[in-house]
């Protein structure tokens, strides 16, 4: 029932004020992460509880399969307020493993609209081939089109105007890969940390702006 959920929230509520009488107050004020969190939609991943950060303290936008589609302006608009505006020190694509949106990219029959937004994991299934069928079986197909897909959303951050803009400015900000496991609830992460341009192909940087 939606009245359970607005009960919780009273009982949450009361418990954060009870131990801690300012936490709204301060909250209400001001918000100033130094993370942006790009995460999966799925239900089973809450990113404030996977790192033990409180609200305020983590920026977050989550879609299915933690895409980062150069076209889509809701993603895209969060990585420049981000950026920005907050000027966060660290963005972080966390994608998990049996990922649903993965298991769909690999699998041959459509399931909808939702095909056109998984077109890039299909993409990524297609170049990556021959190792996902070395695979032993499909999950851990599953598993590893998950740890390929967040190494090119990583790459897709970086590849931006908002962030290749930000490190001509010489803004510190770190760029990094993690794999969260429903199993264990353990975030692993993949070494795929990019700090500046150096981190990229020539072929993907940006000139400074004048």
């Amino acid at each position: 029932m939606i009245s359970k959920l607005l009960e919780n929230n009273r009982r949450w509520a009361a418990r954060q004020t009870k131990v801690d009488p300012d936490f709204f107050t301060r909250l209400s004020q001001q918000q100033a992460p130094e993370y942006l969190w790009i995460g999966c939609a799925d239900s089973r991943v809450p990113a404030n509880q996977i790192v033990g950060l409180d609200p305020g303290e983590l920026f977050v936008h989550r879609n299915v399969a933690n895409i980062v589609h150069g076209a889509d302006v809701n993603c895209l608009s969060v990585l420049q307020f981000a950026v920005e505006v907050i000027k966060v020190r660290h963005v972080i694509v966390c994608g998990h493993y049996g990922c649903g949106g993965v298991r769909a990219a690999l699998a041959g029959r459509q399931f909808g609209l939702i095909d056109h937004w998984l077109w890039p994991l299909r993409e990524l299934r297609a170049t990556n081939a021959e190792e996902l069928a070395r695979c032993e079986d499909e999950d851990t197909r599953v598993d590893r089109l998950c740890e390929i897909n967040v190494a090119a959303q990583v790459l897709n951050v970086a590849r931006t105007p908002i962030v290749q803009n930000a490190w001509h400015r010489g803004q510190s900000l770190k760029l990094h890969g993690w794999v969260y496991g429903l199993k264990d609830g353990i975030a692993h992460d993949l070494n795929l940390t990019i700090s500046g341009p150096d981190g990229l192909d020539p072929a993907h940087v940006l000139e400074a702006l004048n």
